[in-house]
């Protein structure tokens, strides 16, 4: 209204102002009724100025006055609002704090002061959740299902509680109806995998892959991953069939396996195992030079050593060198150069191969396994001290989570079907390998070789206090006597010594009899 008037009063002013400089304005007369009225042009137009703002004026106060019902309509919608909001704030914040109760007391309030809809449903659901009423969650979850905008967010909301019931056909069943809406999202495709995994139910968890890649679930890196690793548990499942063609059909998984992530170490070795099976051993050696290269693991060298059977141990180590070639600055490729040069017994290429381990031999990294080798290394450089030294730190030092893939028998990746899900799973999302024996702590292939003890256990003063005769008390041996002690000592065996032909036997004074 202020502005207005100034707008009109403004243009007033400059019209009268314009008049008034004129020299000769002229006047204005007005008759009405018996009334007349005369003036200057420069005053009528104020007059007339004037009387325009004062009509301006009442109009405006009188839709003033007509619009306060609506106006005050507003402004309380406004306070409600306000009120609303700061309540479903105060109720998410309640939630946040894990104060399930007060989130329910803020959740009904707002179902009064709020218009949103979408928001104090899903603030009443996770009231519910929070505060432990598992029949008012289910409610308030079903709830939402009659609202477009919220119908994935209550079938995650009812699966998750059919989850913690442990109704895993309900979870199962939700889960599905999610994943065939029009825009499904990753938690129910996971559902499914998981579910599938689970199972055992490797070809529809494979179907389900292609699916998910089809409808951009997943990434094609994950697709390929989650194949490779389903294909070799396929694998694995028909491996050990006496019908030649399920052999071929696990042959076909690994292949395919293997060739989609070289990487996957049980694949290769599938592959390898059925090949040999089938007299293929040129294929069986690339297939595992290909997943050395790409992820050197224990497993692929213990398999591919065993390919051949009929060879010298120095025609082996040469066979070797084909993996070692493939990944040459690998841990692993270090390791087996070493266990090369004990199959070819040559002391110069033990003590540099031993050499090239010392970095993984420090305390920090010492494992059970390098303990082991560098053991028998030592061994073979007739070096038993340090070899027993190297056995003591072995039964401190931690195991490999690689080596416990290989049981006890020699046989790698002999995984239950439970142990090939979580294989799966840990695979497809990070392209890492599980190790489930290594986490139930199961006992694999030895890594530490079997020492002689420093000292012999036929010393005569040992085996004389340990065995005495029936009805006899054995005379110990004093340490008086330098000579039988000393060849104990040093590791021979006395009673060899004493026994030996051509050679004098040494007599032992008994102890006197203590007199009655």
């Amino acid at each position: 209204m202020i502005r207005s008037f100034l707008i009109l009063l403004g243009i007033t002013t400059l019209v009268a102002l314009t008049i008034a400089g004129i020299s000769d304005a002229g006047t204005a007369s007005l008759n009405w009724l018996s009334y007349r009225v005369d003036t200057s042009a420069a005053a009528a137009v104020i007059i007339i100025g004037v009387l325009a703002f004062c009509a301006v004026t009442f109009w405006n106060v009188a839709l003033w006055l007509s619009r306060s019902p609506q106006r005050a309509e507003r402004a309380r919608a406004a306070t409600r609002r306000k009120q609303g909001d700061e309540t479903l704030t105060r109720g998410f914040l309640s939630v946040a704090s894990g104060d399930g109760n007060e989130a329910r007391r803020h959740a009904a309030k707002a179902l009064d002061l709020c218009d949103n809809i979408v928001l104090v449903r899903i603030l009443s659901a996770m009231a519910a959740e929070e505060a432990g009423d598992d029949v008012a969650t289910k409610t308030a979850y079903s709830a939402m299902l009659n609202v477009p905008e919220l119908k994935l967010a209550g079938l995650k909301g009812l699966m998750q509680l059919a989850k913690s019931q442990g109704e895993k056909a309900e979870a199962v069943k939700l889960a599905t109806e999610a994943y065939n809406q029009p825009r499904p999202t990753m938690w129910a495709f996971e559902t499914l995998f998981e579910a599938r995994l689970e199972a055992g139910e490797w070809a529809e968890a494979l179907d389900l892959i292609e699916s998910a890649l089809n409808r951009k679930l997943i990434s094609p890196i994950f697709s390929e991953r989650a194949k490779a690793s389903l294909m070799a548990a396929s694998a694995a499942r028909l491996e050990a069939s006496e019908d030649a063609t399920v052999r071929d059909q696990a042959l076909d998984y690994a292949q395919r396996a293997a060739k989609l992530q070289p990487g996957f170490t049980p694949a290769a070795l599938i592959a390898a195992r059925l090949l040999t099976r089938a007299k293929k051993l040129g294929r069986a050696e690339d297939v595992l030079e290909a997943a050395w290269g790409a992820h050197p693991h224990p497993a692929i060298w213990l398999t591919y050593r065993d390919l051949v059977s009929s060879e010298t141990p120095k025609e082996r180590a040469r066979r070797l060198i084909g993996l070692v070639d493939r990944n040459p600055k690998h841990r692993e490729s270090r390791i087996l150069q070493l266990e090369r040069a004990l199959l070819n017994a040559a002391r110069p290429e033990i003590t540099a191969a031993i050499a090239a381990l010392a970095e993984d031999a420090t305390e920090d990294k010492l494992t059970k396994r390098i303990a082991g080798l560098m053991a028998r290394g030592a061994q073979a450089l007739a070096d038993m001290d340090s070899a027993r030294t190297w056995v003591a730190q072995a039964a401190m030092a931690k195991g490999e989570p690689e080596w416990s893939d290989i049981d006890a028998e020699g046989k790698a990746f002999a995984y239950s079907a439970s142990d090939w899900s979580d294989l799966i799973l840990t695979y497809a999302r990070n392209a890492t390998l599980a190790h489930p024996r290594y986490e139930r702590g199961e006992k694999g292939l030895a890594e530490v070789p079997d020492m002689a003890s420093r000292y012999v256990p036929s010393m005569p003063f040992i085996r004389a206090a340990q065995k005495p005769a029936v009805g006899k008390v054995n005379p110990v041996p004093q340490p008086d006597d330098p000579g039988g002690f000393d060849a104990a000592i040093s590791g021979q065996d006395l009673d060899v010594i004493e026994a030996a032909p051509g050679k004098p036997v040494r007599t032992r004074k008994a102890a006197p009899k203590a007199r009655k």
